[in-house]
This record gives structure tokens, sequence and C-alpha cells, in this order.
């Protein structure tokens, strides 16, 4: 029998555990390498070779700094042990930085854990939930297990979340998701827009805003709204400016009380390479406006040549942005792939557009000369991306 997991004061230490990792086990966590593979394998992509431009996941190439790519080699021989003391030393230099207690911070491996499970333990068939459309995905698969309903709404005229539609999206809503800034579109919504929509949403639903993009843009982080005690739990995750997509290390930040809620659905010890590599990289004060610098520069220049080559495309303050390919964007992610670039993905709402991931200064060159070669010429045609069944069946709302 399932239980409620926002009461469980009279479950035995021993069944809490038992019942928490086992909801935890049943729950496909799906990540942004999920996704992006998922389109791979649907259009037969072989493995991408060496020497292949992959600027499909929104990975960062630059990869992990250099003290945590010293930290982690020099941990290699302490792989055996689960040494708890990094963990909170993550945790107390990241609160230390930020100005928070230790008990509004849970560690992850990576942002999709708590992703996943605010949803699960925020939203139920009663409890919908709502996303901005385009958006990222990953929450709608946590939602359609937990059985919630899904209300989808659409962007802004300037791709913005739309505040006020998103806070009257459903008067029962659980969660509302907000990526600021925004995967795929690369934009932001104002501070003010957030402050609205927390201050007009249905009472007792929580704002969850994901920050993973935050590093790249000028957008204001919302960590105020936590420290205030708000119905907020903010996401960050190690993996994008940090680098660290593969050594996988991410926060969730809110009141205990919230915090409490989604820890029931799994806390396991995180790799210790991973939580020194972040601690590593919070102290380093230069790689934040360096990088934001390099991607800025990348993909300015970017911007520059499609502009010049009569090709539109959403501005962007991220590591990817939208490309219009006035085609079904499937046919264009092939032509690509055969080209050894690996480009995506599409949304349905947008099935002409594709995202590109800002790579290096030689894989957005290569990407010029391979989508104008696209462009040019006929592509072969494609099958659209098939989910599988019990997701492809699931009622999205949509709203208009």
């Amino acid at each position: 029998m399932p239980v409620d997991p926002v009461n469980f004061s009279g479950l035995s230490r021993r069944s809490f555990f038992r019942l928490s990792a086992a909801a935890a086990a049943a729950v496909p966590i799906l990540t942004e390498a999920h996704l992006a593979r998922a389109q791979q394998r649907k259009f037969n992509f072989d493995a991408p070779p060496h020497d292949a431009v992959r600027i499909d996941a929104n990975e960062n190439p630059l990869g992990p700094c250099t003290g945590a790519c010293a930290t982690i080699s020099s941990l290699i021989p302490e792989g055996g042990r689960y040494d708890y003391d990094l963990t909170e030393t993550l945790v107390s230099t990241f609160c230390e930085l930020e100005g928070l207690k230790t008990d509004y911070v849970l560690p992850y491996a990576g942002s999709s854990e708590p992703l996943h499970y605010t949803v699960l333990a925020f939203t139920s068939k009663d409890k919908p939930y709502i996303t901005a459309d385009p958006g990222y995905e990953a929450g709608m698969y946590a939602a359609t297990l937990n059985g919630a309903k899904i209300v989808k709404v659409p962007l802004t005229a300037t791709h913005a979340h739309d505040a006020k539609a998103m806070a009257t999206a459903d008067p029962n809503a659980g969660v509302i998701y907000v990526c600021n800034p925004n995967n795929p579109t690369g934009t932001t919504t104002p501070e003010a827009d957030i402050e609205y929509l927390l201050a007009n949403k249905p009472k007792g639903s929580i704002l969850l805003i994901d920050e993973a993009y935050i590093h790249f843009s000028d957008a204001t982080p919302s960590l105020d709204l936590v420290k205030a005690d708000k119905d907020v739990i903010v996401l960050r995750t190690f993996s994008k400016v940090y680098g660290m997509a593969g050594v996988r290390c991410g926060l969730a930040i809110g009141r205990p009380d919230l915090l409490k809620k989604i820890q029931y659905f799994g806390m396991n010890s995180l790799p210790i390479m991973a939580v020194a590599a972040a601690t590593a990289s919070l102290q380093d004060k230069d790689i934040v406006p360096q990088r934001r610098k390099i991607n800025t520069d990348i993909r300015t220049e970017t911007f520059e040549w499609l502009a010049a080559n009569n090709f539109t495309f959403i501005p962007s303050q991220t590591n990817c942005f939208m490309l219009q390919t006035n085609r079904p964007g499937h046919e264009v992610m092939t032509a690509m792939a055969a080209r050894g670039v690996y480009i995506g993905r599409v949304w349905p709402i947008m099935p002409t557009y594709v995202r590109i991931t800002v790579g290096t200064r030689t894989d957005m060159q290569k990407f010029q000369v391979a989508f104008k070669q696209v462009m040019n010429s006929s592509t072969a045609g494609f099958q659209p991306l098939e989910l599988p069944a019990r997701l492809r069946e699931t009622p999205f709302t949509h709203l208009s």
C-alpha cells in the first residue's frame, strides 16, 4: 500500500528506510544525458566518433577546473571509503558563500534527483504539475509516474515564463516548475515575475526553481526567497558552468521542512571525488566569471555568424539556444549527425527548431560549416521520436 510521503511519523526507522529505498528505486531518474541519448538511439545514430562535435546535451567541454581535477586525482586511493566529512564540507562551504544555514541544503548526485523527488513529494492525481512550454522535460516524466496532471504553459513573446498564466494554470497545483534561465531557450525570467508567481500561486503549492544555468547569465538568483522561508525549492548543479556533468554533484536548497519531504525518497552517500571536486570549484573565485566570458564570447560569435547568414534563432544567455530550421528539426539532426556534428533536441511545440549547445570555438566553427551545407541541401526524411507507450498516452494539458 502506498505511504503518504508527507506523513510518515508513524513509521519505524527500519520501515522508513526500506520504503524510501523502494520508492526511489521505482523511479527512473531522467537527466539531460538520457534525453539526448534517446534521440540518438531513435535515429540509429552510431556512437559519436572520437572527433565528432557533440553539442547536443548542454555539456561544458572545458570539464572540471584545475583544482577539481587535482582533487579528484588525489582522492582515487581513498575510493574505498564513504567519507561523509567531505560531503559536510561541501554543504558548509556553499552555505558560507551564500549566507545559508546548513539545514537548508541537501547534496545529491546532480540536480536531477531532487527535481524528480520534489515532483513526487508535492504532486499527485489531485495536485497537478505546472511547467513552461518549451521547458526541461524531466519533471513531466516524474509527474506522469505520480499520476499527476501536467499543465504546459507557453512562454511569453520574449520567451520568459508566463508568471500570470502559470499562477492561475490550476487552482490545485502541487508544483510550479521554473527553469531560470530556461532550458531549451536559454532565456531568463525577470525577478519581478518570479516574485509575482510566488505571491499569487495556489496556497500550498511549491515553486521549484531550477538554476542549472544561472552562472552563465545575468538572471537574479532566487536564494533570497529560500532565506525568507518561502514555499520555494531551488536546484543547483555543478554539471554546467563547473564542467562536472560526468562527475555528478548538485544541491537542493529550501526550508528544512520542505527538504525533509523530498529526502523521504532517498539519500545515498555521494561519490567522494564528486563532492570534493565541487568544493574545490566553489573555492575557485575565478572559474565562474572566466567561463561565463568564454561562453558569452563564443555564443556571440555564433549569433553574429547566424545573423549574417540570415538564420533565425532565439537570443540566449546560456550555453544553449534554439535555432530555426524551417523544416522538421529531426531531419536536420539526422543530416548534421551524418556530418559528424551531433545537435539536439526538438520540442513538440517548436517542431522546426533544434537546440544547439555552445561548444568550443572549434566546435562552433565545424557546426557552422555543417549547418550551412545542410540548409543548402535537401535533407533525408525522418521518423518522429516515439516515447514509451505509458508516456506517449499521458494526457499532457496545454494552456492556450
